[in-house]
């Protein structure tokens, strides 16, 4: 029986973003055209070993997604992101700290506090309980949003070469 997600979501992928090898983002798409933002499978954190410290929402001393206040029909007081706004920032034991971006043009409808307080639902479930962020886009835009994402297969295929790179190497 096929989960709620593969169900209802169609599942985009945008591989390296920012130019930073294997951060991968999913964004999987609901038939109403919300866009819920989650870690792809093969992103540094989903990674067997890595622990996350912290996650945080403020993105700079002036701006918390936290504070993204949504009310009403028109989805007044939402923030606005780019393709490239940070989301939140992923600090790992280990040192390494990852900026997830929101992937999508749109209005941010709300983000995951319960990853703050229990980080390891982002490993254990990152596409149902562990997502995010909720991005809703603009209407005229919502066929275009998917220029430039890769399509499961798409996807698969990257993360092969990748594989297939590095036991090249090896």
């Amino acid at each position: 029986v096929p989960s709620l997600v593969d169900r209802y979501f169609t599942r985009w992928y945008k591989a390296d973003v920012k130019g930073k090898p294997c951060e991968d983002h999913c964004i999987l798409q609901h038939s109403n055209r919300i866009c819920v933002i989650t870690l792809a499978e093969s992103h540094p954190v989903l990674q067997s070993g890595k622990i996350i410290k912290s996650i945080s929402y403020q993105i700079s001393t002036n701006c918390s997604r936290l504070q993204n206040k949504v009310s009403g029909k028109f989805k007044r007081g939402a923030q606005f992101l780019t393709e490239l706004a940070p989301l939140c920032k992923i600090s790992c034991s280990d040192g390494e700290e990852y900026t997830i971006s929101s992937c999508v043009r749109g209005r941010l409808m709300e983000v995951n506090e319960n990853i703050l307080h229990k980080p390891s639902i982002l490993q254990e479930k990152p596409s149902t309980e562990g997502y995010i962020a909720v991005v809703l886009p603009k209407f005229e835009e919502s066929k275009s949003i998917t220029e430039g994402l890769l399509t499961q297969k798409q996807y698969e295929e990257v993360v092969a070469k990748r594989v297939n790179a590095t036991t090249a190497t090896s």
